[in-house]
């Protein structure tokens, strides 16, 4: 018994690792893809792409890491983005993460959930970079990515828990 329970550990382990190099190596190229095909990357929200593949693949402690990590990350090794919208980005993936488990613990339908935590950390987001905007220490526009660009990557990613999660 003992070696199985080691065996899954070194599994989850081994799968966390693999997540984590492929998210870093993911956002590290965006602005190189970016570049090449000439068209905004970041309207597919790489990002929340990397944490919606931890969340369904990796553990609960895993993709809090790649939460809280990947928009720093970015920041650090492209300068992109901002440093404040860095913080800002991490705050908002760490909360979808929390109320994702949050609410799957009173909902069981995981579609519902996803698209719920998205839809309150993006609330979040937002409402905190319009008060940044409002006192001027934010430059740019309050909405990067269009809404409906927005709605439909959140359904996608919503759709993909369902059918990624079920069996957990």
């Amino acid at each position: 018994m003992e070696n199985v329970i080691r065996t899954s550990s070194l599994s989850n382990n081994t799968k966390s690792i693999i997540m984590d190099v492929t998210a870093l190596i993911v956002i590290y190229l965006i602005p190189v893809l970016s570049h090449l095909i000439a068209l905004p990357v970041y309207f597919v929200e790489p990002m929340r792409i990397m944490l919606i593949l931890s969340l369904a693949h990796t553990t609960k402690r895993n993709t809090y890491f790649i939460a809280l990590t990947l928009p720093l990350f970015s920041f650090l090794v492209s300068a992109h983005p901002s440093f404040i919208k860095s913080i800002l980005m991490a705050f908002e993936l760490g909360l979808n993460v929390s109320l994702f488990y949050f609410i799957a613990k009173k909902v069981s339908n995981n579609f519902i959930t996803m698209f719920a935590s998205i839809a309150i950390s993006k609330m979040f987001f937002y409402g905190v970079k319009f008060i940044l905007v409002g006192f001027a220490l934010w430059s740019s526009n309050l909405v990067s990515i269009p809404i409906l660009m927005q709605i439909v990557m959140t359904l996608i990613f919503s759709t993909y828990i369902y059918f990624g999660m079920r069996n957990n």
